[in-house]
């Protein structure tokens, strides 16, 4: 494992260590991109900056199933805890500061927040402008790969004395979002999720090979889920129609899962949560966060 934390004492030099394997793909600056996702980022956007006093906060790394040394970004409060640890899921764009902050923002409010890299053994998507080859990358990050990691970063987590492995929940936006609703049917270990408009049903025109690329879909798993998810969506969404969010709601109900739900904001669109964007809704984020915090606290710190 190789960690580069920043230390409320000061950094040490083992904290800047890095392994041949972890190095593969990475920029000379650190183990991520360090800023907004070009791909996104809105000329016109004010994004929340969330500082890092109070907290540790830094990138480590630690073996995937598949042997890949896995990165990840961590913030956490100071002290020794032990916190409720909570797993970030990214969009499509990988670990860009959007990303990061919000895993400040979790740290703040008392937990362990760690964002594995998904896509970086292909190639790190954040910065590129090219919507293109973003989706490519994505695409490689396969149902089984992606599963493997989270098992992963959760085992790394229940090493550490600063985190509660035994109080664990996850949250992620868009391609992550659908990610929370199979880790909350995958991991017994999960105490909730909360998933911001992550697709939920294969389109109605997808070919059967889309629907196996994209499989298992959450509408699926309804009855397989571990604990309570919370589904944060938008009702102008043009990627995830109101159809498979009721859909969802419908399997939800049919399994007798009562704890989970799904919450539309009205006349929202997809990303209403990202601050780096022009789909940026103050109000309907800050309503989303708020639930979020609402359910973490229950679930993982009650």
């Amino acid at each position: 494992m190789t960690v580069r934390l920043t230390r409320p004492e000061g950094s040490l030099p083992e904290d800047f260590a890095l392994s041949r394997r972890a190095l593969a793909g990475v920029s000379a600056g650190g183990l991520f991109f360090a800023g907004y996702a070009p791909a996104a980022l809105s000329a016109q956007a004010a994004p929340i900056t969330t500082d890092s006093v109070g907290l540790v906060v830094g990138d480590v790394t630690f073996p995937a199933p598949d042997g890949f040394d896995l990165p990840a970004y961590v913030a956490r409060p100071e002290g020794d805890g032990p916190f409720p640890v909570v797993v970030v899921a990214s969009e499509i764009f990988g670990i860009h500061e959007y990303i990061r902050d919000v895993c400040r923002r979790l740290a703040k409010a008392g937990y362990a927040a760690i964002a594995p890299a998904f896509f970086v053994r292909v190639e790190d998507p954040a910065p590129l402008a090219d919507m293109r080859r973003v989706q490519e990358i994505v695409a490689r990050a396969g149902h089984d790969q992606v599963m493997g990691d989270i098992s992963a970063t959760l085992e790394w987590a229940s090493r550490q004395l600063w985190a509660n492995g035994e109080r664990t929940g996850i949250t992620g936006f868009c391609w992550g979002g659908k990610v929370v609703w199979q880790a909350c049917a995958r991991f017994a270990r999960m105490d909730a999720g909360v998933a911001w408009y992550g697709r939920l049903a294969p389109s109605p025109d997808a070919t059967p090979e889309q629907r196996a690329a994209g499989a298992p879909w959450p509408v699926d798993l309804a009855a397989d889920l571990k604990c309570p998810v919370l589904g944060l969506y938008g009702e102008a969404d043009r990627g995830i129609p109101l159809a498979s969010v009721d859909a969802m709601g419908a399997a939800l109900t049919a399994a007798g899962q009562a704890d989970s739900r799904i919450e539309v904001y009205p006349a929202a669109p997809h990303g209403f949560h990202a601050d780096h964007r022009d789909s940026y809704r103050e109000a309907d984020a800050r309503d989303g966060w708020a639930r979020l915090l609402a359910l973490f606290e229950a679930r993982l710190k009650g």
